[in-house]
């Protein structure tokens, strides 16, 4: 079975004839059992949680997400208060995107200092989204004494230095869809020399949909792909694959492991 570490349930095309229990009866048609809904920003926590915050088989992270900071702004106190929530199993989305926000730098690592700083105590993990930002993400971290409450570096698409140096953060390193994309050689390669034992596995759907659905929307089901992918990288089987990510998840999370219920 697989968790799919990473996604925006929230932010999926649902309709009436295609909501959310739809969506998650096809998860577990697909053998997944635990979703991580990831929270961007304030305003949407709440809307997220009314979402699907009555599913045993989803937990809930809450943060404001590099790029949406110098739009939504920042309230330090009001995100402090919603990651004291019990419900609440990470801090993040955060981090550093010097690639798509190329004016606002300062913003973002103030943002995610924070972030860093709210993590460590409470001593929940950190979900880090980082793009060309390789050294200030780091520096930040390791400034904010991060290896106190670890977490993951999501959707990894850098170097293998800068795994190696999330890793002794006591980081994890979460792969995504991009890793069966065909121009995507050098985060395979990153791929193969990253321990089974650090990996965890991720949809981010809706976007990044691996193939064979790239240029859909991304479900969670989908999750499987990237673990086939990984499976091949790694010469392992998928069954590993997946026992190992899952086992990761619940030990970075401290979630409970969901038992794989029926459709509805």
């Amino acid at each position: 079975m697989f968790v799919d570490s990473h996604c925006h349930l929230d932010k999926l095309k649902l309709t009436k004839s295609h909501g959310i229990d739809h969506v998650l009866n096809e998860a577990r048609a697909a053998q997944v059992e635990h979703m991580l809904c990831i929270g961007v920003t304030l305003d949407d926590f709440h809307e997220m949680q009314s979402i699907v915050g009555s599913h045993s088989e989803v937990s809930f992270s809450c943060g404001v997400h590099p790029l949406y900071v110098a739009k939504h702004g920042f309230n330090e106190q009001g995100l402090r208060d919603l990651c004291k929530r019990e419900d609440v199993v990470a801090v993040g989305e955060t981090g550093l995107d010097y690639y798509y926000d190329k004016e606002h730098h300062r913003i973002q690592q103030d943002s995610f200092a924070c972030h860093v700083d709210i993590a460590t105590t409470l001593k929940k993990p950190l979900i880090i989204h980082t793009r060309d930002a390789r050294s200030d993400t780091i520096d930040i971290l390791r400034n904010g004494h991060a290896e106190r409450c670890g977490g993951v570096m999501h959707c990894f698409t850098e170097s293998l230095e800068m795994a190696e140096q999330a890793m002794d953060l006591g980081f994890y390193i979460s792969i995504s869809g991009i890793a069966t994309f065909a121009n995507a050689k050098e985060l395979r390669e990153v791929v193969r020399h990253i321990p089974l034992e650090r990996l965890l596995i991720e949809t981010d759907s809706p976007w990044l949909a691996p193939v064979p659905y790239r240029g859909k929307e991304n479900q969670p089901g989908y999750v499987q792909h990237v673990a086939q992918c990984v499976a091949e990288l790694k010469d392992v089987g998928v069954d590993e694959v997946a026992a190992t990510t899952r086992h990761n998840f619940y030990h970075l999370f401290g979630v409970q492991p969901t038992p794989l219920a029926s459709e509805s």
